[in-house]
């Protein structure tokens, strides 16, 4: 069976290394490297992906090509940014980077299109969350519908 899955990590998520949405960065490269990633997701974007990247001083490519050729698992991705000529993990980067990620919020159409999509005329302002309930409704619509 080669399922596609939405991708239910959440960008308000952090691995070891303490970065959000990272571990939703190499879940959605990861499943795109073989084929497996639902519709209407890029495996890498120019939203919170680029953002990550750009944060930790890396390089779009070879994030990609890293994961595409060595299938890693999350603590091998990590282990490998480690390695990266001047990555940026000191704290300050570190919670630069967050706080632009959970600061983040949809323009006003984009936050009513996710609201009505799950039956909410209310809700979350901040994109994580936003996302979550997109996500949520996918994966519903997807498998468990």
């Amino acid at each position: 069976m080669n399922a596609k899955h939405v991708p239910l990590i959440s960008s308000g998520v952090a691995g070891p290394l303490g970065v959000l949405h990272l571990p939703r960065l190499w879940l959605k490269a990861s499943l795109e490297a073989v084929g497996k990633l639902a519709d209407g997701y890029p495996g890498c974007g120019y939203g919170y992906d680029q953002m990550v990247i750009d944060g930790l001083g890396l390089k779009r490519e070879p994030v990609l090509e890293y994961i595409r050729k060595n299938k890693p698992t999350y603590p091998e991705f990590e282990a490998w940014i480690r390695r990266q000529p001047g990555v940026k993990l000191d704290g300050a980067s570190i919670a630069r980077l967050n706080a632009g990620i959970t600061g983040y919020q949809h323009d006003a159409d984009t936050r009513k299109k996710i609201l009505e999509a799950n039956g909410l005329s209310d809700g979350p302002r901040d994109a994580v969350n936003l996302n979550n309930l997109d996500d949520w409704k996918e994966f519903h619509e997807a498998v468990l519908k």
